[in-house]
C-alpha cells in the first residue's frame, strides 16, 4: 500500500493525513516542502506550486506591506507578517498561509491568538498562528481565484477573523474590497465618496490605486487616511 502521493517529483503528500491534527504536525516538521502554498480546508488539502505573477501578485503585495507594516509599526498595535506564515483554526477546520497577516498584541495577550512554537524548538521561535488573527488579506491568482473567494473567505469567517480583504490585479479595474463579519458571512465595507474604505481593526480608511507605468505594467499605491 502507498504510503505518500508524489505531485510533479515536487511534492510528496503523506497519505494518512485524516484530520486537521495530522495536517498541522505535517507542516511543522521537517518533511513538510520549502516551496509552494499548501492549505487544509474542511478536510481538503488544496496544493498550489505556481508561480506568484511578477506584477498582479509579487509587486502588489509589497506594496500592501510596506504601507501596512509602517502603520502597525507606528501604532505599536501588534505583528504584520507574510510569506509563510502558517494560521490555524480547529474551530474552522482550517490551516492556512495567507498573502499577509495582522494579529493584534490585544489578541495574544487575551488568548484569541496563540503563537506555535516548532516541534523541538528554542524558546520564543515560533512557526504557527493558532486561533483567530485579527485581519487576513489574499490577492487573487489564475489558479486560486475560486479558493480565494469563496472557501477561504467561509473559512476565515468560521474562524472568527475580525477583517478579511481581498485583492485582484488580474483586470482593469482592480479589485480592493475590505470585508467584516455580518449574520451569516463577510461583507463589503462601504467606500466613501473619495474610494476610501474603513478598517475597523486598524482604525484607518484605505484605498488602492493602480495605474500602468510607460511599459504598460502595473505600479500600486495603498493610500490611507485617519
Amino acid at each position: 500500500m502507498a504510503g505518500t502521493v508524489v505531485l510533479e517529483e515536487m511534492l510528496e503528500i503523506p497519505l494518512d493525513l485524516q484530520s486537521l491534527a495530522d495536517f498541522r504536525r505535517w507542516a511543522n516538521s521537517d518533511d513538510f516542502p520549502e516551496h509552494g502554498r499548501i492549505d487544509f480546508l474542511a478536510g481538503r488539502i488544496e496544493v498550489d506550486m505556481s508561480p506568484e505573477d511578477f506584477f498582479c501578485h509579487g509587486t502588489l503585495k509589497v506594496e500592501l506591506v510596506r504601507v501596512l507594516s509602517q502603520h502597525v509599526k507606528d501604532a505599536g498595535s501588534g505583528h504584520l507578517v507574510t510569506d509563510r506564515t502558517r494560521i490555524s483554526s480547529p474551530e474552522a477546520d482550517l490551516s492556512a498561509e495567507p498573502d499577509v497577516v495582522f494579529v493584534s498584541q490585544e489578541s495574544l495577550d487575551t488568548g484569541r491568538a496563540r503563537l506555535v512554537s516548532a516541534a523541538g524548538g528554542r524558546p520564543g521561535r515560533y512557526v504557527e498562528l493558532e486561533g483567530a488573527p485579527d485581519l487576513v488579506v489574499e490577492i487573487v491568482s489564475d489558479r486560486s481565484a475560486v479558493k480565494d473567494t469563496q472557501r477561504l473567505p467561509r473559512a476565515y469567517f468560521k474562524a472568527g477573523i475580525r477583517e478579511f480583504w481581498l485583492v485582484d490585479a488580474r483586470t482593469e479595474p482592480l479589485v480592493f474590497l475590505i470585508h467584516q463579519p455580518g449574520q451569516a458571512g463577510y461583507q463589503a465595507v462601504e467606500a466613501d465618496s473619495e474610494g476610501f474604505q474603513r478598517s475597523a481593526v486598524l482604525a484607518c480608511r484605505f484605498r488602492l490605486d493602480g495605474r500602468r507605468d510607460a511599459q504598460g505594467r502595473w505600479t500600486f499605491d495603498l493610500r490611507k487616511r485617519p
